[in-house]
């Protein structure tokens, strides 16, 4: 199992939007096989950051997720919404 935690930076007037597409994406993602939980956070100290941690069964099925054409459906648009890039990293699950 694997857990992957992004970092988005939304636009400060488009923080609704950036919601409502990342809450798409996640819509989308418990819809892929292998797919096993997802849990969203928003920073106290900065609004605009929003954070997902997705919970995978493994690093290729994330990768076949990544790849998807049901994925690049989901976040169709979200480069207009990022006052920078998304950050990601994968970590292997422990317990």
């Amino acid at each position: 199992m694997i857990g992957v935690i992004t970092h988005h930076w939304a636009k400060p007037d488009l923080v609704g939007e950036a919601r409502t597409l990342l809450d798409g994406n996640g819509e989308a993602q418990s819809r892929h096989s292998g797919f096993l939980s997802r849990q969203t956070l928003i920073s106290r100290s900065d609004p605009t950051k929003i954070t997902t941690l997705v919970v995978w069964e493994s690093n290729e099925i994330y990768d076949g997720w990544r790849a998807s054409p049901e994925r690049e459906r989901a976040m169709l648009g979200a480069d207009e919404l990022w006052s920078r890039p998304a950050e990601s990293e994968r970590f292997d699950m422990v317990d």
